[in-house]
C-alpha cells in the first residue's frame, strides 16, 4: 500500500482516477483502505503492444464527469518510462482541477525517462515485465493471485 501522508486532503472528498484496467485490483483495494469520501472515475490510456511500449498514448475512456476544483488521485498500476504518467497528469491539469497527485502500487524506477513527481508508492521492482494483480501480458494474466514476471 502507498506511504501514508497527512497531505493527502483528510476529511475532503478525493476524487479517484482510477487508470483501467491494470489499476482496477490497486485501486479497489486502496479505496476500501481510505477513510475520506471518495468519487470514482475511471480512465482507460495505452502506450502498450505486448511487452514493449510503443510511446504514443492512446486515451480510450475518458472522465465521466469533471474534475474542477476537486482533489484528485490518480491510482495506476506501474509506472515505468513515466510518459503515460506524465501525459495523464498533464491532461488532467488542463481540467482545472484544486490538485492532482499520484499513487503507482509498482515503480520501475530503472526505466524512467521522464521525472514524474510519485506522491505515493507500493514498491520498486526490477526492469521485468510482471503479470498479476492487474498487471497482464496482452489481456491475460490480470487474475492471478501473486505478481509475477515473464521471460521476454
Amino acid at each position: 500500500m502507498p506511504k501514508k501522508s497527512t497531505e493527502i486532503i483528510h476529511g475532503k472528498t478525493v476524487t479517484i482516477v482510477c487508470v483501467l484496467k491494470g489499476a482496477v485490483f490497486f485501486t479497489v483495494d486502496l479505496v476500501k483502505k481510505m477513510k475520506t469520501p471518495i468519487e470514482l472515475e475511471m480512465m482507460q490510456v495505452s502506450s502498450y503492444v505486448g511487452t514493449e511500449t510503443t510511446g504514443k498514448i492512446n486515451v480510450k475512456k475518458d472522465l465521466d464527469h469533471s474534475i474542477e476544483g476537486k482533489d484528485v488521485l490518480i491510482v495506476e498500476d506501474i509506472i515505468d518510462t513515466g510518459y503515460t504518467l506524465q501525459y495523464l497528469k498533464e491532461y488532467l491539469q488542463t481540467k482545472h482541477p484544486n490538485s492532482v497527485k499520484i499513487a503507482v502500487l509498482a515503480d520501475k524506477a530503472e526505466r524512467r525517462e521522464v521525472d514524474v513527481k510519485l506522491d505515493y508508492t507500493g514498491f520498486v521492482i526490477p526492469n521485468k515485465f510482471v503479470i498479476g494483480y492487474g498487471f497482464d501480458y496482452n489481456e491475460i494474466g490480470r487474475n492471478l493471485p501473486y505478481i509475477g514476471y515473464i521471460e521476454t
